[in-house]
């Protein structure tokens, strides 16, 4: 009989993060109190649980055992939990939720501040990434890309309409540097560019023609490279270059004149943000979320 189930709930997490730092930051307690945790669990069991060194932790083949049996039971113990204080109508628990800088930031600001203050006894953690992250290996309930880039392998459950895309400048720049008045046009000009984190190169502009509606697309030479669209408008209102970012994402800079929007009539429009999580029931928090969320 186990004395502590949170040394096994400690266990789990270690597994996970393969990281006794990171799963202390997580419990919000000491490193030391974690190993003393895992050498209580090791004594329990007669041998080793992990393979400790200084740049990795490991499960041992009793410890994977341990994780592959136990991480399921605890996943549906919790699962029980919210349901029961859900039909209460008190969600609690804490729901990871991975996204774009854009989607987070801007796109779903307004209806993530709505949905915490409907339910005030949960905590909701929010990872800004740009990286197409592996919500299961990270641990996350879920995530928020735009369509075009999910798997089959996920549920995925429409939560914004589509982004009109558009190409700014500060008037600054423009009078310095003067107007385009189509994408050719920009090769005489600096460009703002983002470097794409999970394939590693760098983003294309792209435009659809007002005539024929055949879309163009401009690889930047030169100017700036950044890797999230916050930096990018700040060069750009520093009088840098030229940045083609989601109109949502500068609509304050555009109404005060801090920023100037430049080939409205090329724009085109991106996909809409999905949220998307493994293919399996989700939980009574993740589900009042998706409620919250979609369109």
């Amino acid at each position: 009989m186990f004395e502590n189930h949170q040394d096994l709930r400690t266990f789990l997490l270690v597994a996970e993060t393969e990281s006794f730092t990171k799963a202390a930051a997580q419990l919000g307690v000491s490193r030391s109190a974690v190993s003393q945790s895992i050498s209580q669990l090791e004594r329990q069991f007669g041998t080793r649980l992990f393979h400790r060194s200084t740049r990795k932790v490991a499960t041992t083949d009793i410890g994977e055992q341990l994780f592959q049996q136990v991480a399921p039971l605890f996943q549906n113990i919790d699962q029980k939990i919210s349901e029961v204080l859900s039909s209460q109508n008190q969600l609690r628990g804490i729901l990871r939720i991975t996204g774009t800088p854009h989607a987070i930031n801007t796109a779903l600001r307004e209806k993530f501040s709505q949905f915490c203050k409907q339910n005030p006894n949960m905590t909701l953690e929010l990872s800004v990434d740009m990286r197409f992250v592996d919500i299961i290996k990270e641990r996350f309930d879920a995530g928020i890309r735009t369509g075009d880039v999910l798997n089959n392998d996920v549920v995925a459950v429409k939560i914004s309409e589509s982004n009109t895309m558009c190409c700014v400048a500060s008037p600054a720049y423009l009078a310095e540097n003067g107007v385009p008045h189509q994408p050719s046009d920009l090769t005489a000009h600096k460009g703002i560019r983002f470097r794409l984190p999970t394939l590693g190169g760098l983003l294309n502009w792209e435009f659809i023609s007002p005539d024929n509606h055949e879309k163009t697309v401009w690889v930047q030479q030169g100017g700036i490279i950044v890797n999230d669209p916050y930096t990018a408008i700040n060069a750009c209102l520093d009088g840098l270059g030229i940045v083609w970012i989601e109109r949502s994402a500068v609509g304050h800079y555009l109404a005060n004149g801090e920023l100037v929007s430049i080939l409205d009539d090329w724009a085109i429009s991106s996909p809409p943000y999905y949220l998307y999580y493994p293919n399996r029931h989700p939980s009574p928090l993740l589900k009042a979320l998706i409620e919250a969320l979609k369109v």
